[in-house]
């Protein structure tokens, strides 16, 4: 599941081509992705200028000159493909298969934007103006807002019992963390993730609030992490994978200069948690 430097990636390259254009033409070619599309999303659309492109944690949003904003998410295998003539750098994988193309966007400057989605577990909707969404009502904040702190997530991890990895990944705490950044982040931060998040202390959660916006800071300039489906907007692959020190790096060493332990791999919550039980603590 594509998390925040992956969506942040496809926004990034989508937006010289979508924000401040006008759509000519939308096009709606099943009635459902992970769940119904909105019955007048065409109509809505067509016409429309996307004044701006935005994310909020895993989700990619275009707000309307006409009130309202476009709601996406990419899901296990959604892609935003673009594509017109004079697009220099992007091309189109012939192994992406046009019957999975599920809504189109033509902009009045002739680039074609396409939300491509083979699993369908993907979903486009609509917030209406002044209406709050329910999957972003509940989001806390993104790990480069300001508010962000050491002095926020003592408060919130407070008598906490649940593991730090556990608590990173719920987005009512921290908005756009998933589990391959979150291993990331505790490994170069020296944290254990089944450490309980209320028995860190303060100074410790300055370091890790460091390490989580230096790891994201990272994927995103390799363009995300392509562990299967995640293609940038161009049509490239993203390079982070290359960089992960624990994550699916099971039975090698730890590469800390230094420390002899082995990555390991362990199940939290149903996902797989990497990391090194010598120098992590």
């Amino acid at each position: 599941m594509p998390e925040l430097p992956e969506v942040e990636t496809v926004r990034r390259g989508l937006q010289p081509h979508l924000e401040g254009q006008r759509i000519a033409r939308a096009e709606v070619r099943r009635p459902d992705l992970r769940w119904p599309l909105p019955p007048d999303l065409v109509q809505v659309l067509t016409g429309a200028v996307v004044v701006a492109l935005r994310r909020r944690s895993k989700y990619l949003l275009a707000d309307l000159d006409r009130g309202g904003t476009l709601l996406m998410h990419l899901g296990m295998s959604g892609r935003m493909l673009v594509e017109g003539a004079g697009l220099a750098g992007f091309h189109r994988d012939p192994s992406i298969i046009a019957r999975h193309d599920h809504v189109v966007l033509v902009t009045e400057a002739g680039t074609t934007i396409t939300f491509n989605d083979a699993r369908r577990f993907g979903m486009v909707d609509l917030i209406r103006e002044g209406v709050a969404h329910p999957l972003l009502d509940h989001l806390g904040p993104e790990p480069f807002d300001p508010a962000f702190t050491a002095e926020y997530l003592t408060a919130i991890f407070a008598r906490r019992k649940a593991p730090i990895k556990q608590a990173l990944l719920d987005q009512r705490i921290v908005a756009g963390l998933g589990n391959i950044y979150v291993s990331e982040a505790l490994y170069r931060a020296g944290i254990d993730p089944r450490r309980a998040a209320g028995q860190i202390d303060a100074t410790r959660l300055a370091v890790l609030v460091g390490h989580i916006r230096d790891v994201l800071t990272d994927a995103i300039a390799a363009g995300g992490s392509s562990l299967r489906d995640h293609r940038q907007a161009t049509g490239e692959l993203g390079y982070f994978q290359h960089s992960f020190r624990v994550y699916d790096r099971e039975g090698q060493a730890c590469p800390t200069p230094g420390c002899d332990g082995v990555i390991q791999r362990i199940v939290q919550s149903g996902r797989s948690s990497f990391f090194c039980p010598v120098c992590q603590r």
